[in-house]
């Protein structure tokens, strides 16, 4: 049997691809400096050079999805320590300057990253493009060590010729995309995905967006300074030209087209960022043609979402995912279409239930300037209880899981969950504390599978049979099916099922069955009503289908204007001539109710 650290080993980075890519790079190693002439190997070393650089912008850009034009001053900044230490003659060498390089760029990246906890797209492009600016004017006013001295950076002796230094910019290179691939399978490098499609999502499932961003721009920093250190290895001697600010802006454009977050990506990036002015020399067409492709075609990836290598990949993955589903046994989606196993056999045992409320909401008031969206809300989720929440659109439904969800600040009232207060919590603190929820569009990374996805919403990774058992029960596909190909429906399924799977105290699920037809509604009642016994979690659900209320719900909430009109159980709150009133709009109800237009939003 494998040991703990090996199956961990082999669940972060593919063997297959491993034995690849080090059989592609040895060969590289070994192929290229034999062939190419001396010029030419100069450029393929600058263009492996510029990929691990490019490697940066596959962090920040292609898994973050952060506007970063400023990836350049990190590698000056890694290419500044290390012409410091050869200056100084600093024990080490040159392998252990340009890890030092990288490290001092890692706590910049994450300083001019604190702005991206408050604003983003082009108004944060805009911050790095002025850390950009600033690099420039600093590096043109103090120039880089040791090049008054005319000290070239000394290389190591078994790497000192270039034929040598290129196998040690391919070793570097392949060692950062090994990790970053299997950064890319932890929760850190999937929460990246999430950022780049939806903040709140991401800490909807207990993801810290503050600790994510800086996590990506010093992570970014640090491999952008070991690129920076692999130039002054190469050139001996650098200056601020190198790192001018209009090239980080050339690179930007090139990753979005590109896109470096894939090794094949980074690697096409560096050539082209180093060998795209001789080639365009060599064919005697102008060199502004360059800049003019690189600024138009970008345009085109940035309309349809998706880099040039994410092209690429996603048509091979999609193929090969349509081949497994269209072979998946008959009998296995009938078995999905029936309704969930009717014993529980596999996967984390069910949450205790407790014997108090799962959740107390007291007084929770929402206002916006006059308009108050909330009035002195009450709602109670019993334990090991499914609560609807209904009522009209614009009730403020919404409004309030947004609101207990920690979505909408600090507010007057109180909320307590398994009888704790988390009302001055953030969200993901909320989320971590066992109060999950969805949302009423699906904001789910497309390049994300089944499993990767419940993995997520469960904060931890799953074994097969407990992902199957999740997916089985809610009624989707089972097996690691891309997110790209299922249907809009089974997405809202796929999202209540990795609530679950983090097995909350509290699951808030806002309008879970859109989009179902009827029987697929009916289905989805069933299951939910058996959630608490099954998982142990208590649910509040909105949802404008009745027939569903019923069929799940022990318990109904009604709003109205941000009111509560009516609290009970199911069937005695959907008889209560207010709440037809409020759905229907009568002016008139029996039994002297108060029709909805006769109730008046307090202001203030």
């Amino acid at each position: 049997m494998k040991s703990r650290a090996a199956k961990t080993l082999s669940d972060l980075v593919d063997p297959r691809r491993v034995a690849i890519g080090i059989a592609l790079a040895a060969l590289a190693c070994v192929a290229v400096p034999a062939i190419l002439s001396p010029y030419w190997l100069y450029l393929a070393i600058t263009s492996v050079i510029g990929a691990v650089v490019m490697q940066s912008y596959g962090v920040i850009v292609g898994r973050a999805g952060v506007m970063s034009l400023c990836q350049l001053s990190f590698a000056a900044i890694g290419a500044w320590v290390v012409m410091r230490l050869n200056l100084a003659d600093a024990p080490g060498g040159l392998i252990v300057w340009v890890i030092l390089g990288g490290l001092a760029a890692a706590p910049v990246g994450m300083l001019i990253g604190l702005p991206a906890l408050r604003v983003r797209g082009v108004n944060l492009a805009v911050i790095t493009f002025g850390a950009a600016v600033s690099t420039d004017i600093v590096l043109g006013a103090k120039q880089f060590p040791g090049t008054e001295e005319l000290k070239t950076v000394a290389r190591p002796a078994a790497f000192s010729t270039n034929a040598n230094y290129f196998v040690l910019v391919v070793i570097v290179f392949t060692v950062i995309a090994f990790a970053l691939a299997a950064l890319d399978k932890t929760r850190l490098g999937r929460s990246w995905l999430e950022l780049r499609h939806s903040e709140r999502m991401a800490a909807s499932h207990g993801i810290s967006v503050a600790r994510s961003k800086l996590a990506a721009f010093a992570i970014s920093a640090f491999v952008a300074g070991v690129g920076g250190g692999l130039m002054a290895g190469q050139l001996g001697l650098v200056v601020a030209g190198n790192f001018a600010m209009g090239q980080s802006v050339t690179l930007f454009a090139i990753a979005i087209l590109i896109g470096p977050h894939h090794p094949e990506g980074a690697l096409m990036s560096g050539v082209f960022g180093a060998a795209m002015a001789t080639i365009l020399e060599k064919v005697r067409l102008p060199q502004d043609l360059g800049g003019i492709v690189f600024g138009i075609v970008p345009i085109f990836a940035l309309r349809s979402g998706m880099s040039q290598t994410d092209f690429t990949r996603n048509r091979k993955r999609l193929a090969k995912a349509r081949k497994l589903r269209d072979a998946a046994p008959v009998a296995d989606r009938e078995r999905a279409d029936a309704g969930p196993p009717a014993e529980r056999t596999v996967g984390a045992p069910a949450r205790p239930i407790g014997t108090g409320p799962a959740l107390e909401v007291t007084g929770l008031t929402v206002r916006y300037g006059p308009v108050t969206a909330l009035d002195a809300v009450d709602l109670t989720v019993p334990a090991g209880a499914v609560v609807g929440l209904i009522g009209p659109n614009g009730a403020g439904k919404s409004t309030f899981i947004s609101a207990v969800g920690g979505f909408l600040g600090t507010l007057p009232g109180t909320v307590r969950l398994d009888g704790v207060p988390i009302d001055r919590l953030a969200p993901q603190v909320r989320a971590a504390r066992g109060l999950r929820r969805t949302f009423q569009t699906t904001l789910i990374a497309p390049e994300l599978t089944q499993y990767e996805y419940l993995d997520i919403g469960a904060g931890r990774r799953l074994d097969r049979a407990e992902a199957d058992e999740l997916l089985e029960f809610f009624g989707c596909p089972v097996g690691d099916l891309p997110v790209s190909i299922v249907d809009a429906g089974t997405r809202r399924l796929l999202d209540v099922a990795a609530a679950i799977a983090a097995r909350p105290a509290v699951a808030l699920l806002d309008e879970p069955a859109a989009g179902q037809s009827a029987a697929e509604s009916r289905r989805l009642a069933e299951r939910l009503a058996r959630v608490p016994e099954r998982y142990g979690v208590s649910v509040l659900l909105v949802e404008h289908d009745m027939e569903l209320v019923r069929v799940a719900c022990r318990e109904v909430t009604v709003l109205d204007f941000g009111h509560v009109i009516a609290a009970g159980p199911t069937e005695q709150v959907l008889r209560d001539p207010a709440v037809t009133a409020a759905y229907l709009g009568s002016s008139e109800t029996p039994d002297g109710a108060v029709p909805p237009t006769a109730i008046v939003t307090p202001t203030g």
